[in-house]
């Protein structure tokens, strides 16, 4: 391999570890902004920015930059939400979310790097990981809290429900338009 192109290739990967840090910092400003909701769960922005983060990085490095955040938040910065940090967070009644997101970033990145340009599959995508996302929370709470699976979908599910459908439907549309910017602005080296 030639010195410029090990040199390019360095430039790219520096390029894209950047990004990934940069979608992991958006993550650490958007998820702590949420509302709270009786049940314990709050309604919060980190399944949007890693919809956002995945059709701009894809599964794995995705999937990285939530790693960081979740790391950035297990040390104890208040950027889960409702502005906390700590392993008590993910110890605690809600962690089961936290973790689910993981697999959410790689099942929702999956599906949008191995359909391009079907928008019908990055929304079944995002719905199966957050289907998943939901599947290890629900679990997690309920083993916390010792609630029932009817209490604990009418506190942490059904409320979400709506707010999640909106939010994958403006993902589909804005995931997209993020790319199209960053090949016109002629950043397509670091996307997807």
């Amino acid at each position: 391999m030639s010195k410029e192109v090990k040199q390019q290739n360095q430039k790219t990967s520096t390029s894209q570890m950047t990004l990934v840090g940069l979608m992991a910092a958006v993550t650490c400003i958007l998820a702590p902004m949420s509302i709270p909701l009786p049940g314990g769960v709050p309604i919060s922005l980190t399944n949007f920015v890693i919809y956002l983060t995945v059709f701009l990085l894809g599964w794995k490095k995705g999937t990285l930059s939530y790693c960081i955040y979740l790391l950035i938040g297990l040390i104890g910065l208040p950027v889960f939400s409702g502005f906390s940090g700590g392993i008590g967070k993910l110890a605690g009644p809600t962690g089961g979310y936290l973790i689910g997101f993981i697999f959410m970033a790689m099942i929702s990145g999956y599906f949008i790097e191995a359909f391009p340009g079907k928008i019908y599959m990055y929304i079944i995508g995002m719905a199966l990981g957050t289907a998943v996302d939901y599947i290890c929370g629900t679990v997690w709470f309920m083993m916390q809290t010792q609630m029932t699976l009817g209490a604990t979908l009418a506190a942490c599910v059904f409320p979400f429900l709506i707010g999640d459908v909106l939010k994958i439907m403006i993902a589909t549309l804005t995931g997209p338009m993020l790319r199209q910017y960053l090949v016109k602005a002629g950043l397509d080296h670091l996307i997807l």
